[in-house]
């Protein structure tokens, strides 16, 4: 595997902080999208604070205001563009550097309409040129010329850059990047790339140095986890495998093995690369929650085609029949589009069907985007706008009706929830998860914060429970 050299990345981290050194700067980030967004957030934040700028959440107090962008759907574009016109007065006040990154900025439509009405901006950086924000930032502040860093490659894997945490108890870490998948709707393949996995003694290195932070648990993160080393195989690329790490289900039972973690997740994993020893390793780790978030995107054979999902309504429902007899207390989370080109209601009927059968913990709906660039974008039977929320609000109830049962359901039990820290809604009381992913609130000491206690639950509410600590 290639992985880049950073030597010159750094040496620009050096030179800004020897500028920066003694001035009290400060940066601000904006993050939109997924979890591999937010990973890239934490090395651009570990970046800015080698040099010598803190972080603040105030816009107008920021010397270097980032933009870490999503393109999955279009309200990101919006978002976006309602925050450039609210730091456009910082920019003129006091010449706020402006950053602008991330996937987004793969679509050149986007970076079109930056340059047309938007022109203040200093910096534009992809996601395969993250490692070149510091040096684009040198260039910025010793010569002011705009900056276009953008690469349309696949991009290869990058180590060694700065990270910053906010969170002190969970950490992701990123076992892949890129997407072959090429489903219908998605943008993700065509800014991010081709799926490219990182070597296992990286990641194993990564999760032993987060345990002796202290860190208690893991979310692997990758578009598609269990494809993990796949693509490596397939085109017999070099990679050295380490502690017996040649696939996803030996990654887990390596991860598992590590001391300190308490837990550990992942996402997303594809419903047609879910293989008997990734469900055995489930089943067999202690320490991986039996919480499994598991894409179904439309519950109709005819639509998964369409999407390019490579799997039927049947074969999925199998998949999920094979995963509850071999892993016990399995929950399961999803996500579901609503109203892609061609729906039918026998097709809509389809998913709710599915969702029935399931009984999902949890599941993310979303109302199909068109996005420029996609297969979905091009389909002239495109769903009217009242009929796509006509169905979303018909799965939302379905969904809140289940979840309610299912919380009645954990009333009375006791569950081993890791704490996390304060509730964000109340800061008298403690917040953590159950495996299952589910948030509860507590009564209790901050001394309790990373560890794994016994709960009883007393009380369900929409969208978490309430419980006491078992004593004894």
């Amino acid at each position: 595997m290639t992985k880049i050299d950073i030597k010159s990345s750094l040496e620009a981290i050096q030179k800004i902080a020897k500028i920066n050194a003694g001035k009290d700067l400060k940066y601000s980030i904006l993050t939109m999208g997924c979890q591999l967004n937010e990973n890239d957030s934490e090395k651009l934040c570990g970046m800015m604070e080698e040099m010598n700028y803190t972080k603040t959440d105030v816009l107008k107090e920021a010397d270097l205001i980032v933009f870490n962008t999503c393109c999955v759907r279009e309200n990101a574009e919006d978002k976006l563009f309602g925050k450039l016109g609210e730091v456009k007065k910082y920019k003129e006040e006091k010449g706020t550097i402006i950053a602008i990154g991330g996937c987004m900025m793969q679509e050149k439509h986007i970076v079109e309409k930056l340059k047309q009405s938007y022109p203040f901006f200093d910096i534009v950086f992809g996601p395969h040129t993250t490692k070149q924000f510091p040096i684009d930032l040198y260039e910025i502040i010793c010569h002011r010329k705009r900056i276009e860093d953008i690469l349309d490659i696949d991009g290869e894997i990058i180590e060694g850059l700065p990270i910053k945490r906010d969170d002190t108890i969970k950490a992701s870490v990123a076992i892949m990047n890129g997407c072959n998948n090429f489903c219908s709707y998605c943008i993700v393949p065509y800014v991010r790339g081709r799926e490219r996995s990182r070597e296992p003694k990286d990641i194993i290195e990564e999760v032993r140095e987060l345990a002796k932070q202290g860190y208690k648990e893991i979310m692997l993160l990758g578009q598609n986890v269990n494809s993990y080393l796949r693509v490596e195989k397939e085109k017999h690329t070099p990679f050295e495998e380490y502690e017996g790490v040649n696939s996803f289900a030996t990654l887990l039972r390596a991860v598992n093995q590590i001391e300190g973690i308490k837990r550990i997740r992942f996402i997303s994993p594809h419903p047609k690369d879910f293989t008997d020893d990734v469900i055995e390793a489930i089943r067999d780790c202690d320490k991986v929650c039996k919480s499994i978030h598991l894409p179904l995107q439309s519950g109709s054979s005819n639509i998964l085609k369409v999407m390019n999902r490579k799997y039927t309504k049947e074969q999925y429902l199998e998949l999920v029949e094979k995963m509850k007899q071999s892993i016990p207390n399995l929950t399961l989370s999803t996500d579901i589009i609503v109203g892609f080109p061609g729906e039918t209601e026998k097709d809509f009927e389809d998913t709710l069907d599915v969702v029935q059968k399931v009984n999902y913990e949890q599941v993310y709906m979303f109302i199909y985007s068109r996005r420029v660039g996609t297969p979905g974008d091009k389909m002239e039977n495109q769903i009217p706008e009242e009929t796509k929320h006509k169905r979303f609000d018909k799965l939302k109830e379905l969904v809140e009706n289940q979840i309610a049962e299912k919380n009645k359901q954990y009333v009375g039990s006791i569950q081993e929830i890791l704490i996390e820290g304060k509730s964000k809604t109340n800061e008298t009381m403690l917040t953590g998860r159950t495996d299952s992913n589910k948030v509860v609130v507590l009564e209790g000491s901050n001394d309790l914060v990373g560890q794994v206690v016994s709960l009883k639950i007393v009380s369900e509410h929409m969208w978490y429970l309430k419980g006491e600590i078992v004593n004894g």
